[in-house]
């Protein structure tokens, strides 16, 4: 993520307009058929709510019909818990006899009486806040999982937990990272098998040497390890851990220099199918993205960018599938997955899904991998389509970034990211929460700028067009770009930056109907869920939460909560009363953006909590406002050269602008510090003084030097911000 769209995105109070531009259907245009649930291949989620994905097939679907698309209109706040604290929330909770377990920052679990919202029990995992700078997108945590009276969750640090759901007190506890020196972090659900808790990390795009991506299992009573599954080969001198790696080492090409560690993170996505009995998840992007920086040619680079297929036994991979050979556009491959009976060639085959990041719908045997079906649900210009007897994507021009700065669709953020679909058997549709986001995207070491180097970008940087670009204020830095006019002329009429939600038919491989749910600049709205009450539910940036009708998208009715809305909605019943609960908080992968200006939370505490609605419910309070948001407060008197400042401005862009942006967001805006911490800022970056708030030491990484260079330019800017805003003041 680059300091230039931060940067850019101060600038500009461009509203996100929630537009709606429904494309309707009839309901004959739907599968006979997908009335019952005999789409879903194990029972979907009622009254309980016993998976994150309600169900094993991780669906995001209820049975439940109380609440329907006849009623939905009288929805309103039954209950709301207020978390504690104010980073980005992720999971969606569970709920199993009339208790909700869910997590939130850190891996922190809390259960509460799904009646009434009152705490039963905290479960703190201590986790070490220097661990913080490993967290590649916010200390986020997308929720927990529940077995025989059992509770577990990965904390942010790589610790698995196992907590008795009575009172939350840990059983076991086992460290999953294999080594602490790389910059490794547990941010994903965990998933169960027969007997197992499987659990992955991330870490592909942090530190200069990123980390391996591996997924390993562990004993469910006892916590005992069972066996590892590396998803990248280890380092050429290095001996293979299992026979996988030998194939995978081979695509790599001869000339892979072992310092890299290879990327292929497991961050999200883990699925198990008790009846093949096997765990499919799928994997990261390569690290770095570019080979030029290794000297060496471009290769597949197994088994990155791909979905795997592991025996839940013992580890061995049954089957793999790469969606995007030689990643080099942060295509992870890691979105959740589905798993579903569908017709395909005239017969019912069980299936696996996914909308993957790289902007193609992919649909799997789920017994053997064979690719059933590869369909772009958005705008996509870095392949023409997926070549069905190879598997293969066929490049265009674009894909190639290496000598030229291209506008890339989708983006890093991808067509598809984190934030779950939902499959309603009833309509047979897929609810898609997609992005409609291309990113100028090239090789920062031949491109003309200042920068060579962008934590959690290597040596490349792709930045998202949107209402703030502005190629002037960028060109010192990363050097020409296109201008937003010529990246314009390819979709005329089209806001270059938009989210959808999209209802995607897997059969037909088409689009039914869609909302554009926000535009111009990236509103990061949330998940969906669906119901056999022919509802769905989606979350908005804005602050909105919304119910459409599954069958015809049209709209029936929003709640405006005060709060951002990332994570995915849930249902579920107690004592004869459906509910909906839904988490709330910004942050994730928009913690160094500034919360977007429609949004509610721009001027509202970023508090997160917890909100239940149910029929006839009352209205939602919103958080306390924010305590002048937009003021700059006096800066010291400080005396540095232009070339300092310069100096400055380049440093933090490399390795501050990850978290730190310049307005209201989730981290603090730097260049609005008070006095005291002004006065302990080389102590804060070098030291750790405010390592509890989670701002670890950046010692290894900039010199006093730098971090002199750095508050200079900090200082500048709250110079210049304080003096407009003292003109503006005295012109009144």
């Amino acid at each position: 993520m680059s300091y230039s769209n931060l940067r850019r995105a101060s600038l500009g109070l461009v509203s996100v307009l929630a537009l709606c531009n429904a494309m309707i259907l009839p309901s004959s245009a739907l599968h006979a058929g997908m009335s019952d649930l005999s789409a879903v291949p194990y029972p979907v989620a009622a009254e309980q709510w016993p998976y994150v994905g309600g169900d094993q097939a991780g669906t995001w679907f209820s049975a439940l019909t109380d609440i329907n698309d006849s009623n939905a209109g009288q929805l309103g706040l039954a209950w709301a818990y207020e978390m504690g604290t104010e980073r980005g929330q992720e999971a969606t909770p569970l709920v199993i006899d009339g208790v909700m377990y869910t997590s939130g920052v850190w891996g922190i679990v809390y259960a509460l009486d799904a009646t009434t919202g009152k705490l039963l029990w905290q479960f703190d995992p201590g986790v070490d806040p220097m661990s913080a700078r490993n967290a590649c997108c916010d200390t986020v945590n997308r929720g927990v999982a529940y077995r025989d009276g059992a509770v577990f969750v990965a904390s942010e640090d790589g610790r698995l937990h196992a907590l008795d759901a009575k009172t939350g007190a840990e059983k076991w506890t086992a460290d999953t990272i294999i080594n602490r020196k790389q910059a490794y972090a547990s941010t994903g659900a965990v998933v169960l098998t027969s007997d197992a808790v499987v659990i992955g990390n991330s870490g592909s795009d942090l530190g200069d040497g990123s980390s391996r991506g591996y997924i390993s299992a562990w004993d469910i009573k006892t916590g005992a390890f069972k066996w590892r599954f590396f998803t990248v080969p280890p380092a050429p001198d290095q001996p293979f851990e299992h026979p996988e790696l030998a194939l995978a080492a081979k695509s790599w090409g001869p000339n892979r220099d072992g310092k890299y560690q290879n990327g292929g993170a497991v961050w999200d996505g883990l699925s198990y199918d008790p009846q093949t009995d096997q765990i499919v998840f799928g994997t990261a992007n390569a690290s770095p993205y570019l080979r030029v920086k290794t000297g060496s040619e471009r290769h597949d680079d197994l088994f990155n960018a791909s979905i795997v297929a592991v025996s839940a036994k013992n580890g061995r991979m049954n089957w793999y599938y790469q969606e995007t050979p030689g990643d080099s556009w942060d295509y992870d491959a890691v979105q959740k997955f589905i798993f579903a009976n569908l017709p395909f060639g005239g017969e019912t085959r069980r299936v696996v899904m996914q909308a993957s990041k790289n902007g193609f719908y992919y649909t799997l045997d789920l017994k053997s991998g064979k690719l059933l079906a590869a369909d772009a649900f958005t705008y996509v210009n870095w392949a023409k389509g997926v070549d069905l007897a190879t598997g293969r994507p066929q490049f265009t021009e674009v894909a190639d970034y290496s000598h030229k700065a291209k506008n890339v669709y989708p983006s890093w953020a991808g067509g598809h990211t984190w934030n779950p679909m939902s499959f309603s058997p009833r309509t047979g549709l897929v609810y898609i929460p997609s992005l409609d986001v291309p990113n100028v995207i090239f090789n920062m070491a031949g491109n003309g700028g200042a920068l060579s180097h962008l934590e959690g970008f290597f040596n490349a940087d792709g930045i998202i067009p949107d209402e703030t670009y502005d190629t002037a204020g960028m060109k010192r830095l990363f050097g020409a770009l296109p201008e937003k006019s010529e990246l314009q002329k390819e979709r005329p009429g089209t806001k270059l930056v938009r989210e959808i939600l999209k209802a995607w038919d897997p059969v037909t491989r088409k689009v039914v109907w869609q909302h554009v749910t926000s535009e111009g600049n990236r509103g990061y709205d949330g998940g969906v869920l669906s119901t056999a009450g022919n509802i769905v539910v989606q979350g908005r940036g804005d602050g909105t939460l919304w119910i459409y009708n599954a069958t015809t998208g049209q709209p029936i009715k929003s709640i405006q909560t005060g709060s951002h809305i990332m994570a995915a909605p849930m249902t579920y019943k107690v004592k004869g009363v459906q509910y909906v609960a839904v988490q709330t908080g910004y942050g994730g992968s928009g913690i160094s953006f500034p919360i977007p200006p429609s949004s509610a939370a721009y001027l509202n505490q970023n508090t997160n909590r917890i909100l239940v609605f149910k029929l006839g419910g009352g209205a939602v309070p919103p958080p306390d406002k924010r305590v002048n948001p937009f003021d700059y407060p006096e800066p010291p008197k400080f005396t540095a050269t232009a070339a300092m400042i310069a100096h400055g401005e380049e440093k933090f862009t490399e390795y501050c602008s990850r978290c730190h942006g310049f307005g209201p967001g989730v981290a603090p805006d730097l260049s609005r510090l008070p006095t005291e911490i002004h006065e302990m800022f080389n102590d804060v970056v070098l030291k750790g003084t405010l390592a509890q708030l989670g701002m670890a030491p950046l010692n290894d990484l900039v010199t006093k030097d730098d971090v002199d260079a750095i508050h200079a330019y900090l200082i500048d800017q709250q110079r210049q911000g304080y003096e407009a805003q003292h003109k503006k003041t005295a012109s009144k």
